[in-house]
């Protein structure tokens, strides 16, 4: 769908009618964004922000590993990164982290650690989605922040990497923005928008994506799924949770 590749919703960044009608049009410099990519990932954490914010960054979007190639998700959809760690862009306006399964390993990777305390040091926004904020805190990135994460980690672990846990879908603290499991990565991405080019930008990203939710069950957070569907994704995520604090403990000493 042509409306939305990056050139379709760079068109929407450029001018927007004005209250009179009118239209300005102006040309705003892309944006320099950095996703990272690791084995393991939630490829939803990348994909959707990636759609959402293409717009704003044009070819300036980066998608950055350890070393170029295809890089595998968690369910095994493999996403291409086009830059390593010494070619991604030193300063950046934002830099993105996902979360997956592979988080717990990726807190104890020192390059990939490494790369985020360097960057961040010059970034505008330094964000994660789901899990990725843990990752962010293993970095020493969240210390004193607000941040907010996957149910499932949230409360237990980010405290442990010095973060403030937060039960919201998107949490700004300073130049931090976190975003709350998996899907709530899009929500962060129209909320990047807004404050990067303006709401109206946002809205129309909104819009060209469809991005109108009507899920078919209430079952987006244990307090509305109920105690059965909740034991249940415990279940399923228990290595994930359990290798999560044990990585979170490690960096504690």
């Amino acid at each position: 769908m042509v409306a939305l590749t990056a050139s379709g919703l760079m068109a929407a960044a450029i001018g927007s009618p004005s209250l009179a009608g009118e239209t300005q049009r102006t040309d705003p410099a892309p944006l320099r964004i950095a996703m990272v990519l690791f084995p393991g990932m939630t490829a939803l954490d990348v994909v959707g922000p990636q759609v959402l914010l293409a717009g704003l960054a044009g070819p300036q979007l980066h998608l950055v590993a350890g070393r170029t190639g295809p890089v595998a998700s968690d369910t095994g959809l493999e996403i291409v990164a086009t830059a390593d760690f010494d070619t991604c862009p030193r300063d950046l306006d934002i830099l993105l982290v996902p979360g997956g399964d592979g988080t717990p390993d990726q807190m104890a990777d020192v390059a990939l650690l490494a790369f985020l305390r360097d960057r961040a040091e010059r970034a505008a926004w330094i964000g994660s989605v789901c899990t990725g904020s843990l990752i962010l805190g293993a970095a020493g990135l969240l210390t004193g922040y607000r941040a907010t994460s996957h149910w499932c980690v949230r409360d237990a672990v980010l405290p442990l990497l010095g973060a403030i846990p937060v039960a919201e879908r998107v949490v700004f603290d300073r130049n931090r923005v976190t975003a709350a499991g998996v899907s709530a990565g899009l929500d962060l991405a129209l909320a990047l928008s807004a404050r990067l080019r303006d709401p109206d930008y946002a809205r129309t990203s909104q819009l060209v994506a469809e991005y109108a939710p009507q899920p078919p069950f209430a079952a987006g957070t244990p307090e509305a799924a109920g105690p059965a569907i909740t034991q249940a994704a415990m279940a399923i995520l228990k290595e994930l949770t359990e290798r999560s604090l044990a990585a979170a403990r490690a960096r504690r000493g």
